[in-house]
């Protein structure tokens, strides 16, 4: 079930809801006892069984095999990663430009001045190495913008934008952050940015509600509710997974671009602009094929379930008490 749900109905778990649909970031959110219902418990459960599933995988001949099959079909992306991304987020932000009026994503309009030509800047610098980093620092810029306009809160939505500004400003400069790669840091933030996500589906599912109307079919038949506590949990576990071992992360990645393509044909031209960046960074850790010697969580899988869950609750209590002190409103 969770393999079906994952390939045939994650379009709407990858759409953006706040780019499709009305929505209240200072609205309440469902109480944590409406959310952790017994549904809620079972598919965490299977979630936990399919991550578990692949770290034993992943000690055995067959993740030996699995991962050199991977290596085969990417050779090409890898040895092209920092071209494809640079491209990539090129496109991105001429198409912002081309829109007008929007600083990073669709619900973040402005009517600043300085938003168009920045965006052009912006790509203009990732045509060399040594102005890369004045590309990340125009990327800052335009976060610090939104933040400004609409608040911390619903930036926090979007790490990934910083990820993306690391990436660029240590590629060009050449140089680790604290000794890890850029990669990993836009890695890492893509993780955080789709475990934010995923808790937004269970505490706002009613925002999703119109999709269902406009595309009954990305229910496939599920309740609107079932539906949405699964999508969170579907992607809350791909999301986690990204900051696990090789095996585990290059195919949960896999199965993220293929959600978020299938989004795009579902949604349009928006959701391929507004999710171009994160399709690309997802590839780059498709084709990467870096492996840590000794890293204990190969060594030990039931490290991964524990840190699941540890992961799990830090981030609804990090959400939900967030919530309460900025909008006031009630956890429970």
């Amino acid at each position: 079930m969770a393999l079906v749900f994952c390939v045939l109905g994650g379009r709407s778990a990858s759409a953006h809801v706040k780019w499709f649909c009305a929505y209240d970031v200072a609205g309440q959110p469902r109480g944590l006892e409406n959310v952790l219902c017994p549904d809620f418990e079972m598919l965490v459960g299977i979630a936990l069984v399919w991550l578990l599933a692949g770290c034993l995988i992943e000690n055995t001949s067959l993740g030996d095999a699995m991962i050199r099959a991977m290596d085969r079909v990417t050779v090409g992306l890898r040895t092209n990663t920092e071209t494809m991304i640079r491209a990539v987020c090129a496109f991105f932000f001429i198409s912002l430009w081309a829109i007008g009026g929007i600083i990073l994503t669709p619900e973040l309009k402005t009517t600043s001045a300085i938003v168009g030509p920045l965006q052009l800047a912006i790509a203009a610098g990732l045509l060399s190495r040594r102005t890369m980093p004045l590309s990340a620092l125009g990327i800052v810029i335009l976060f610090g913008i939104a933040v400004r306009d609409y608040g911390a809160f619903h930036l926090a939505d979007y790490p990934i934008f910083l990820g993306v500004a690391a990436y660029l400003a240590l590629t060009g400069l050449q140089k680790k952050l604290f000794g890890i790669e850029p990669l990993d840091v836009v890695r890492y933030a893509t993780a955080v940015t789709l475990m934010w996500a995923s808790v937004e589906k269970w505490a706002y599912p009613e925002w999703s509600f119109p999709l269902f109307i406009t595309h009954p079919g990305i229910t496939l038949g599920f309740d609107g509710e079932f539906y949405m506590r699964a999508a969170g949990v579907v992607e809350f576990a791909l999301a986690f997974s990204l900051a696990w071992t090789p095996l585990v992360r290059r195919y949960a990645a896999a199965v993220l671009a293929g959600m978020f393509i299938g989004a795009c044909f579902e949604f349009g031209k928006i959701d391929t602009i507004g999710h171009s960046a994160i399709i690309a960074v997802l590839f780059a850790i498709i084709a990467d094929n870096r492996r840590v010697e000794n890293d204990q969580r190969v060594r030990i899988p039931l490290l991964a379930p524990a840190a699941f869950c540890v992961a799990l609750v830090a981030t609804m209590f990090v959400y939900y008490v967030a919530h309460a002190e900025i909008f006031n409103t009630t956890i429970l």
